[in-house]
């Protein structure tokens, strides 16, 4: 009887789960690893700045939830004309900006804010264009010798024109540093002499609208009932940080928060065993990577590169670290990710290999140096300090001497941008889909200009011609040729140490609905919503 009951009660929470009508109301409490470091997207590279901005701002196009695919989303159509040169956008009509605390204007979306959010962008003598910093992901992507122009041909279109095709282009307005912001909001700033606030009071479109932001603690939205694609079901979200993967587990138990990020491997078992809780489970579209400072002596030398990569036991790192949700990688892409070369034969774990890679290079000793390691967890190292430490033990065994380094996540970025580091622990997650977002935007000599997100500052003739052609064609098996050669041409100079990939878990409380994984790494809750 008890196990007729038994299979009754998991009938029932299934078809409820399945069937059950979204509810509107309540709110919903996001446990995550580290802070946002700013609310500007254009100026941001990390996707816990990404977590927030999401939430505030809309694109042109959007990956439809849970995939890479290309939906219309603030332009409700396109074209492109057969050079591939101009992209004309139908823009939607009666979509108005956030009414805030920091600005109480009823505005309408038009032409004016796609110029002024991507032209702030391209010119530099666009009154934006100083203000907040660096734009890191359009220098990465090479988007100033991509794009030529952006026109308002009226209130309602826009004409991008462009130096030569880009393949990826559309893609790439479904980006986050492509979001859209509101140009009166940023007139009124720039007016009133306070022009960088558009990155800590935002405006946007989007389905939450910003109410506070209290530092390294929380982040405070309310929904934007007159959303233009309906509002959403919660009332209010809170992306709360709390930096121990323990803590966030315990608070996610006792129902303190709704969903976390990232896990500690280990505890996994034991989260899936409460009844409370479900775990979604998606192959990352991503890859952890130790990179090495060419600039640097002696990172200058690839025998010294080599040799930390033979030094370096991969496959125990990630048996221990990532506790069987990740895999040990061998290229700068995924596996999941079209052209990825599968036929790179990888270096093994050889530590007398290394020592005679060393010497030869002039270091028969060894050398002190010292790795940089990430303070927060992210989706392709779920702990960086544990990583750096296993390659640290590593590396002692052939000679070298390697000191842990690590600093708040803003400033952890800023410095290894700027190449401060020696060895660095980072990693991706793709933005679009596409390779051209991992081998230009992480490799090529146009992402090693500083603030880079190149930080093994490598620069290849072979390596930039090959990844330069496959962006300006569209022919996906010549594109995908192009991209093999590349990763061989990555494995022989080798910059970094892949590390790995890693399986995205996200544990949950039963009672959320609607909540997906995306492959791109954005976290999104316009659609999620609370059974209980």
């Amino acid at each position: 009887m008890k196990k007729f009951l038994l299979v009754v009660a998991v009938l029932a929470f299934l078809i409820t789960s399945v069937f059950a009508e979204p509810r509107y109301g309540g709110t919903l409490v996001f446990g995550r690893g580290g802070d946002s470091v700013t609310m500007d997207p254009a100026h941001a590279t990390d996707g816990e700045t990404f977590y927030a901005t999401t939430q505030i701002y809309d694109n042109l196009v959007q990956f439809k939830y849970g995939t890479t695919e290309i939906e219309p989303a603030l332009a409700e159509s396109w074209e492109v004309s057969k050079d591939g040169l101009e992209y004309v956008f139908h823009l939607r009509k009666g979509v108005k900006f956030h009414k805030t605390r920091f600005f109480t204007e009823d505005v309408e979306f038009t032409a004016d804010d796609v110029v002024f959010s991507l032209k702030r962008q391209l010119d530099p003598n666009h009154p934006y264009h100083k203000v907040g910093g660096a734009f890191e992901y359009w220098q990465a992507m090479d988007m100033s010798n991509i794009v030529k122009d952006i026109i308002k041909v009226d209130k309602y279109t826009v004409k991008f024109i462009l130096n030569k095709p880009e393949a990826p282009f559309i893609a790439n307005l479904a980006m986050d540093f492509a979001s859209i912001l509101c140009k009166k909001y940023a007139d009124k700033l720039l007016k009133e002499g306070h022009p960088e606030d558009i990155g800590r009071f935002p405006v946007g479109t989007g389905p939450f609208v910003f109410v506070k932001w209290i530092k390294d603690d929380r982040i405070i939205f309310k929904a934007n009932k007159e959303y233009w694609a309906g509002r959403p079901y919660i009332d209010k979200l809170i992306l709360k940080v709390i930096p121990n993967n323990s803590v966030r587990a315990a608070e996610l138990k006792t129902g303190q928060i709704h969903i976390m990020d990232f896990p500690n491997p280990e505890e996994v078992a034991e989260l899936e065993k409460d009844p409370n809780i479900k775990i979604l489970k998606q192959e990352g579209l991503n890859v952890g990577y130790l990179a090495m400072n060419t600039e640097k002596k002696p990172f200058d030398n690839p025998l010294v590169r080599k040799a930390i990569y033979f030094a370096i036991n991969k496959k125990d790192i990630v048996n221990a670290v990532y506790a069987g949700f990740g895999v040990p990688a061998k290229n700068p892409i995924p596996p999941t990710m079209w052209s990825y070369n599968d036929d790179i034969k990888d270096y093994e774990y050889n530590p007398e290999k290394a020592k005679k890679l060393l010497a030869k290079a002039g270091y028969p000793n060894g050398f002190e140096t010292d790795i940089w390691a990430m303070p927060v967890p992210r989706p392709y190292m779920p702990n960086g300090r544990k990583v750096a430490e296993a390659i640290q033990a590593d590396l002692a065994k052939v000679g070298i001497k390697a000191k842990i380094v690590s600093y708040d996540w803003g400033t952890y970025l800023q410095k290894t941008k700027y190449g401060e580091h020696s060895m660095a622990l980072l990693g991706w997650t793709g933005d679009n889909g596409d390779p051209d977002n991992f081998l230009y935007v992480l490799l090529s000599s146009k992402a090693a200009v500083k603030p880079a997100q190149n930080i093994a500052f490598y620069r290849s003739k072979e390596f930039d011609s090959l990844v330069e052609k496959a962006k300006v064609i569209t022919d996906r098996e010549k594109r995908t040729k192009l991209y093999r050669k590349a990763q061989e041409v990555f494995h022989k100079d080798v910059p970094w140490v892949p590390i790995a990939h890693s399986i995205v878990v996200e544990p949950m409380r039963k009672n959320v609905m609607g909540f997906k994984l995306d492959p791109v790494g954005k976290r999104r809750f316009y659609k999620v919503w609370l059974d209980k």
